[in-house]
């Protein structure tokens, strides 16, 4: 086990440098941090002045040493546009993106996961069929869709929900959150589906087949043979196994959920991450740019070892695997 966890954190440490290469990239190919940093009417001596204090005429493996290593202490310079420290700005918006990424993916799990399960043990009944239908306009529909139209519904015609905004938000030490206010929750209830909206098709979707895949199998066959309830074959036995993959997916999409929320906080105007790398590439402010990467790919390195340790922990055939690949 220690030596699995081993070999994925060495993994993950080459997949952040390649993430840190490219943010560093960043600085070189996306416009010149000096001409936007100076006034037009600044001198060339101005500019040399500016790019020593910057660094910007050493060599490029120093430069990107240095940017390596300010990045581990979570330093990634100045905002161009706000003029603030960006790990600061990023402390600040994180909480938000991370409230919004975990409801939507607690939607994705409680409602894809029970309906996968209804629509392949009643595969034949026209609530399943409804609900795959439903389901298709799901996957095919991109997200800004469905959230103007959640935004007409409930927020211009029916006037339940607030259409933009996180609501009030209570201070608890350097996290603020919109989870303790009532204005809060509503505010938190349209983007939050907006953006679970795809997870709980696509898990829905995953659960029905393996489900109806594991239901095929012969050790299911004689768990009947056996004599056992119908309850304890369909939800001891069969979704046991159908959760393995579930697993997977889960991890990668709320990696993705935290990714690509950035659609999602532009419609609601969600003040998150997302929103703060937009407004970041409208101003060409490259160290937002490069920290929200650097960040989301660190993001994603955790949730994959993560959900490779619980795969790992789910499935004893992969230990199996492993103990005897050694002999």
């Amino acid at each position: 086990m220690l030596a699995f966890v081993i070999r994925r954190l060495m993994q993950g440490v080459i997949v952040m440098l390649v993430v840190g290469f490219i943010a560093f990239s960043l600085f070189n190919f996306v416009g010149d941090p000096v001409s936007l940093m100076l006034p037009p009417e600044a001198t060339q001596a101005d500019r040399e002045q500016m790019r020593g204090v910057l660094g910007l005429d050493k060599p490029f493996y120093v430069q990107f040493g240095t940017f390596l290593t300010n990045a581990v202490q979570g330093n990634f310079g100045i905002s161009l546009r706000l003029g603030r420290p960006v790990s600061t700005l990023l402390v600040e918006r994180l909480p938000a993106t991370l409230e919004l990424a975990i409801a939507a993916a607690l939607i994705g799990l409680f409602v894809g996961i029970p309906v996968g399960v209804y629509t392949a043990l009643k595969r034949n009944s026209w609530i399943s069929q409804a609900m795959l239908t439903t389901s298709l306009i799901g996957v095919s529909l991109p997200n800004f869709l469905i959230g103007i139209f959640l935004i007409l519904t409930f927020a211009v015609w029916l006037g339940w929900l607030p259409s933009f905004g996180r609501g009030d938000t209570v201070k608890i030490g350097a996290w603020s959150t919109g989870l303790l206010t009532t204005s809060g929750l509503k505010a938190l209830i349209l983007p939050s589906i907006t953006l679970g909206f795809f997870p709980v098709t696509l898990i829905m979707r995953l659960v029905r087949s393996e489900m109806m895949e594991v239901l095929r199998t012969d050790y299911i066959k004689f768990a009947k043979a056996r004599g056992l309830t119908t309850r304890a074959i369909n939800f001891g036995h069969a979704l046991k196994n159908t959760l393995v993959p579930v697993i997977t997916i889960t991890g990668l999409q709320l990696g993705g959920i935290i990714a690509f929320a950035i659609i999602t906080e532009t419609v609601f105007q969600w003040p998150g991450m997302g929103l703060l790398f937009i407004q970041a590439v409208q101003f060409a402010d490259i160290p937002v740019m490069a920290a929200y990467l650097c960040l989301i790919g660190f993001i994603f390195v955790v949730i994959n070892l993560v959900v490779d340790i619980l795969y790992y922990v789910v499935d004893p055939r992969l230990r199996i695997d492993r103990s005897t690949a050694g002999h």
